[in-house]
């Protein structure tokens, strides 16, 4: 039973909860590859993707914690644990050392894609549930599609 009682109807919380779920999954496993390639990131454009970096990496973070508290709001106990994460996180994280500025380039467009691939999903899941909790998926996605677009940028024209 749930600590805080929802103002939504049972079938709708546990859709919702487990959009919400998921995308608290997506965002922390996004913030941790932004992370590590942030710290290991080599090669000529090694500034300019080092910052680019930080702001995916905060905006995983400013959303997980927005994501998570609309989860709790609706009386869905939201799980960041790092082994439910690491169970649940569905991408391929950077290899280990030293990462090429191109590799981070293409680990960033692949990693973006797949987070707003399945944000998509949710939006459309959520629309009927719960309108809010899609606004905030919606918010989300602009946000993390303007960063795709940017990791783009960067990696054209393709060298291979």
């Amino acid at each position: 039973m749930p600590v805080v009682k929802s103002t939504l109807p049972e079938p709708a919380r546990q859709v919702v909860g487990e959009a919400l779920q998921q995308t608290l999954v997506d965002l922390l496993g996004l913030s941790l590859i932004g992370k590590q390639a942030h710290w290991n990131i080599v090669g000529p454009r090694f500034r300019s993707i080092h910052l680019q970096l930080d702001e995916v990496v905060s905006t995983a973070r400013t959303y997980a914690d927005t994501v998570a508290e609309r989860a709790a709001a609706l009386g869905v106990s939201p799980d960041g644990r790092p082994e439910t994460v690491a169970a649940s996180f569905g991408l391929q994280g950077p290899k280990d050392g030293w990462l090429r500025d191109t590799e981070v380039v293409r680990l960033l467009v692949e990693a973006l894609e797949a987070t707003v691939g399945g944000l998509r999903e949710r939006i459309a899941v959520t629309e009927k549930a719960d309108p809010v909790t899609q606004d905030l998926l919606i918010g989300l996605t602009a946000e993390l599609e303007k960063q795709y677009w940017m990791f783009q940028a960067e990696d054209w024209p393709r060298d291979n």
